[in-house]
């Protein structure tokens, strides 16, 4: 998973990434779209194929290029379980933030309760 966030941290290869998201392409049809070299877009294209992002087929003479759908599906579950985590976190600093407030200020608490 290292591989996968250190190749997406690159905007070129994230683009890519994006464009693969509408359906396959080759290599001159993703460079189609960068001012650099057909050689510097294949470069991109190794690192992802690399990290396991992408998988590229034969085809008669061209090599398309496929997101890996499955990779990002394992990368999104690891992220939202860090996520679900902070937000735990975050929910126990609020209560305890709360708390302080209504320890620092009593006269607030009661006079909200009264107006509801």
């Amino acid at each position: 998973m290292s591989r996968a966030f250190a190749a997406l941290a690159d905007p070129t290869r994230r683009d890519i990434v994006a464009r693969l998201s509408d359906g396959d392409a080759t290599l001159t049809e993703i460079a189609e779209h960068y001012d650099v070299s057909i050689q510097a877009v294949s470069k991109h294209l190794t690192v992802l194929e690399s990290a396991g992002l992408i998988s590229r087929t034969r085809r008669a003479q061209a090599r398309p290029a496929h997101l890996e759908a499955e990779v990002f599906d394992l990368m999104n579950g690891w992220i939202e379980r860090y996520r679900r985590r902070a937000e735990q976190r975050y929910q126990r600093l609020d209560a305890v933030l709360a708390d302080m407030n209504a320890e620092e200020n009593p006269t607030d608490s009661t006079e909200q309760g009264a107006a509801s």
